[in-house]
């Protein structure tokens, strides 16, 4: 196995802990609908983290973040529009990893369900 697969595998086990636990936390039990419960805000929570980022790196908001820029800081020095740096080249965060590990534990919840509703 290569060091990425191996480091998806590691991640993915690691969120499936944290599910349990939180499990353990919130319902004082392990159970199948507690599990689905989380699982669903879990990959929830990623896909949407996941989709903000990417349509912060498409560009949708750089005209809005330069002129909140430029407004906020307009008495205080004289720059032009084009000197603000965009809001899309300050992100550099990967959003594909996020989006993998949220399809992962959606995948393991739909198999839950699935057990769940047979």
């Amino acid at each position: 196995m290569n060091f990425r697969f191996k480091k998806t595998l590691i991640i993915s086990a690691a969120f499936q802990l944290f599910i349990i636990s939180l499990s353990l936390i919130f319902h004082h039990k392990i159970s199948l609908l507690s599990y689905i419960n989380i699982s669903f805000y879990i990959s929830f929570v990623l896909l949407l983290i996941s989709l903000v980022i990417y349509t912060v790196k498409t560009g949708f908001f750089d005209t809005i973040a330069k002129s909140f820029n430029l407004a906020a800081t307009r008495g205080k020095e004289k720059r032009n529009f084009a000197d603000i740096p965009s809001l899309s080249e300050m992100v550099t965060i990967n959003q594909k990893p996020l989006v993998f590990q949220g399809m992962i534990t959606g995948f393991l919840m739909l198999i839950a369900l699935g057990f769940y509703y047979s």
